[in-house]
């Protein structure tokens, strides 16, 4: 080591320390001279020029001087080694390093040795800075200092501390590592069982964890995986999280961290959030080398996230997989069900149809012209009928993977010519043009004929049903191996969100315009199917407003059966069975004369068959016109305003309830009857139409008498309020009035008429309807009444409650606001009652003069109300109505509405 020029002590300590902060302060006042080094002002000018570059530096720098390493370091480096500060300056750093200096030495020897600057990026260090062996990482260069005759006289060394940056990394990798362990979803213990495997790649952050889940519907924590450790050494089953608290963990014998030392501490992290909805625990060991700060914490707690996440995926899967299986048992009990049901018609089908065939056949010239038209209108039904039971029995086998295709030699250009042109005729009634383009191939094709004329069929029949100006192009082509098939339409197009649902089984476009509503939704879906069974594939382009293109492509094929007969059409095939909108011409002759040619009847269907049936049955008795659609039978009444209006429910466009509203609407009209027939049939659908305003309500099917039957009481009644006075109009809709929430105020609906007669019995077709009786005035009038909790009770209570008004003789106005309000207190007391004694509702009501009383109760306890559950819906109506007085508590709520005066003494049991 060099001693040369020593400059003036008192000068020179200013300049060596003045500049060095709060390191060059203490450094200043040590005593050097107990130290390797000496006095300060016997050290050489390259020492005291290394001592100050490192002093001002505020990179962390630290200079290791003569054979005694003597450590000279600033103010940055002074806080990477903690509590060594400051008993490390002068020190050896050999001492002062001491747990470390086993990775130290050799980097730091030879850059003294071979004068060449080291580079160690993330160097692993052993450091006890904090009272324990912690696992640091350095980003070090060691380099060469000289002393003043040019030998080396030490160490320099400058260096970064990257412990965040490496922990963060792995811990990162590991937590990626634990998310893609399992590719694909699994159940659950086989899915904490990958991620606990994936957790043995980093034993430095994870030296042992143990996953424990909950069972759904039992109590209690069960072991599903362990790693690091011993089974065995764990609880296998625990109360809750808190009972593995603390764990035994020095007795599990676990090393941890990368010098091996015994984990100490483990950590027991729930699994799911705090209210309630947990999966389980995790329990992971610490790293002994790691301090359990706040980022370790946050490791920790992504991780049990992780777990929590992936076993709520796993049972939300299972779940799905379950409900999946169980809708796949459905769907084929459902399909068995069709095959035996359909199976079972065709017995009954072959018995009408076969009958009827031979009887037109025998005697047909000979029949009167009512019976025969009587006759064909059956056997046209009965194929529709025939034709439909058979598309469920090929679409049930063809699911049971039973059907196949019977490829023949077919002259199929010819065939689906013929085919086509089965439907020309409904097209030109329909104003349309059809053209048909299927020049002869050029070599035999081979397809199952039964087959291909199902897909021709439904796909022209589709073709004509929405398409309501221009033309339908049906072309045959062939394309190198292939038979192509394209019919394109100029229709109302299919919207771009339905395109990719066509040809799903039972799926039926929502508002798209048609000539008809009528159609199982399996046409599309069998055309697929069948094209599939010949090895080819269809597909679908449209654009709303200007037209459809559907193409089939099936290979020319390989026989599978000799060639037979020709192909030829089925009898299933005639027009008016595949499009039953379409009016069949009518050959029967003149008709009977009407009874009564000054009462018209507006029939409306969109069914061809149904409008000629309910013509041939009422024009008899009253002259009978016919509409389509609703919007049809608007402007036939404009024109000229029948007495009784007959409609159909289901209709394109503008459908019967529509129809309804409008003429309710219109005060010209108002007045006029409205019968529905319609197939809904049911006690639900009934009271739907009679709220709606309807006189009078007939499920289909029906018998003749009784649908005379009631027109003719309908009739009678209209004709007795006109001789009184016009049907009162219902109220005109008030403007929304803003909720608190911001939500308009709902619009009280009209009220309906209610019928004379119950609309389960056919009315009398003379004389006149006997009035429900009246309770004299002043006698009460009570009634109790207990229903199933469920919302079809609601339609019964709303019946009882117009009778009971009735009977007491009660403003009809008033009447049907109570009505409203009582049914939307019971509809609040269905829904709401949580967990009930009994799941039921109790209404009582009581009509004594001119004050009213209504309880509904429940028997069970209501959710907490929250803001977005105050719509001011249901307290508007009641409120409207009178006093509302709601009683709650433990057994169940009451609610009374009460008008007309104090309260009722009578009914205290209920309320």
């Amino acid at each position: 080591m060099s001693t040369v020029a020593r400059p003036s002590p008192a000068h020179a300590d200013d300049e060596l320390f003045g500049d060095g902060g709060e390191n060059g302060r203490l450094m200043a006042a040590f005593d050097w001279s107990t130290t390797p080094v000496g006095p300060v002002e016997a050290w050489p000018a390259s020492l005291r020029h290394a001592v100050r570059t490192v002093l001002v530096s505020r990179f962390p720098m630290i200079l290791a001087w003569g054979p005694g390493y003597t450590q000279f370091y600033n103010d940055a480096y002074a806080t990477l080694i903690g509590t060594k500060h400051p008993g490390a300056i002068g020190d050896d750093l050999r001492v002062t390093l001491a747990e470390g200096w086993a990775a130290l030495q050799e980097p730091v020897e030879h850059a003294m040795a071979a004068r060449e600057a080291s580079w160690l990026p993330q160097l692993l260090l052993l450091l006890e800075r904090a009272g324990y062996r912690e696992e640091t990482y350095f980003t070090v260069s060691h380099a060469p200092a000289y002393g003043d005759d040019g030998r080396v006289a030490g160490m320099h060394a400058v260096c970064t501390e990257v412990t965040r940056q490496v922990l963060a990394e792995r811990r990162q990798r590991l937590l990626h590592d634990v998310a893609t362990s399992t590719g694909e979803l699994l159940d659950e213990t086989a899915t904490v069982a990958a991620m606990t495997t994936a957790l043995a790649g980093d034993p430095l952050d994870v030296p042992f964890a143990a996953v424990y889940l909950t069972t759904p519907g039992t109590p209690g924590l069960r072991r599903a995986a362990v790693v690091g450790c011993a089974p065995g050494q764990l609880p296998e089953v625990a109360a809750s999280p808190d009972e593995l608290r603390p764990l035994p963990v020095v007795g599990l014998g676990v090393p941890g961290g990368p010098f091996g030392d015994t984990v100490t501490e483990a950590v027991v992290l729930p699994l799911g959030g705090p209210d309630g909805d947990g999966v389980g625990a995790l329990v992971v060991g610490v790293n002994p080398n790691r301090a359990l700060d706040e980022e370790h914490r946050s490791f920790h707690e992504l991780l049990a996230g992780q777990f929590a996440a992936a076993v709520r995926n796993a049972r939300a899967y299972a779940e799905e997989r379950a409900r999946a299986e169980a809708l796949a048992e459905l769907d084929q009990a459902k399909t068995a069900f069709f095959a035996n049901v359909s199976h079972e018609l065709r017995t009954p089908l072959t018995l009408l149809l076969g009958p009827i065939a031979d009887t037109l056949a025998e005697h047909g010239p000979a029949l009167p012209s009512g019976v025969r038209e009587s006759l064909d209108l059956a056997q046209r039904n009965g194929q529709r009928l025939q034709r439909l039971v058979n598309d469920l029995l090929e679409f049930v086998s063809i699911e049971a993977g039973r059907a196949s295709a019977a490829r023949v030699e077919t002259d199929v250009a010819a065939f689906t010519a013929e085919l086509a042109g089965v439907l020309r005729a409904a097209a030109e009634r329909a104003g349309l043009r059809l053209t048909v383009d299927c020049p002869p191939l050029d070599r035999p094709a081979y397809v199952d004929p039964r087959m291909w004329e199902k897909v021709v069929l439904n796909l022209v029949a589709n073709a004509l049903k929405y398409t309501f100006v221009g033309g339908i192009d049906v072309a045959l082509r062939a394309d190198g191996d292939d038979l192509v098939l394209t019919v394109a339409d100029t229709g109302v197009g299919i919207p771009a969100a339905e395109v990719p649902h066509l040809f799903e089984r039972f799926h039926r476009g929502g508002s798209t315009a048609a000539r008809s509503r009528e159609g199982s939704g399996l046409g599309l879906a069998l055309v697929r199917e069948l094209v599939t069974l010949h090895g080819g594939e269809v597909s679908a382009t449209s654009e709303p407003g200007t037209g459809s293109t559907f193409t089939v492509r099936v290979p020319f094929g390989a026989p599978d059966a000799p060639t037979g007969a020709p192909a030829v059409p089925s009898a299933s095939s005639r027009g008016g069975v595949v499009t039953p909108w379409d009016d069949v011409p009518d050959a029967a002759g003149p008709r009977t004369p009407a009874t009564t040619p000054g009462t018209s009847v507006l029939v409306v269907d969109d069914n061809a068959d149904m409008r000629a049936y309910l013509t041939r049955l009422l024009s008899p008795v009253w002259t009978v016109r016919t509409a389509t659609n609703g919007q049809e039978a608007l402007e036939s009444i404009a024109a000229a305003r029948p007495d009784v209006v007959v409609t159909d429910v289901m209709m394109p466009g503008l459908d019967g309830f529509d129809l309804l509203r409008a003429l309710r609407a219109d005060p010209a009209v108002r007045d006029v009857p409205v019968v529905m027939l319609t197939a809904r049939a049911g006690q639900e659908a009934a009271v739907e139409g009679f709220d709606a305003g309807v006189d009078d309500y007939l499920a289909k099917p029906f018998e003749s008498a009784e649908l005379l039957g009631r027109l003719r009481a309908v009739l009678e009644r209209a004709a007795g309020r006109t001789a009184g006075g016009t049907r009162p109009a219902p109220p005109a809709p008030q403007p929304g009035t803003a909720a608190a929430g911001g939500d308009a105020a709902p619009v009280v609906p009209p009220r309906p008429r209610s019928p004379a007669t119950p609309p389960a019995t056919a009315p009398s077709t003379g004389g006149q309807a006997t009035p429900d009786p009246v309770a004299p005035v002043g006698t009460a009038v009570r009634r109790h009444w207990r229903f199933p909790s469920d919302p079809r009770s609601v339609p019964a209570l709303r019946r009882r409650l117009r009778a009971l008004f009735v009977e007491a003789g009660l403003d009809e106005d008033l009447a049907y606001d109570l009505v409203l309000a009582a049914c939307e207190a019971a509809t609040n007391a269905i829904e709401h009652a949580q967990d009930p004694a009994e799941r039921v509702i109790d209404v009582g009501a009581e009509v004594v003069g001119g004050r009213v009383e209504v309880a509904v109760r429940d028997y069970g306890r209501w959710r907490e109300r929250v803001p977005s559950m105050d719509r001011g819906r249901g307290s508007m109506l009641m409120s409207a109505v009178g006093e509302i007085t709601a009683t709650p508590s433990p057994a169940g709520t009451t609610v009374v509405i009460r008008v007309g005066g104090p309260p009722l003494p009578s009914d205290g049991a209920l309320r």
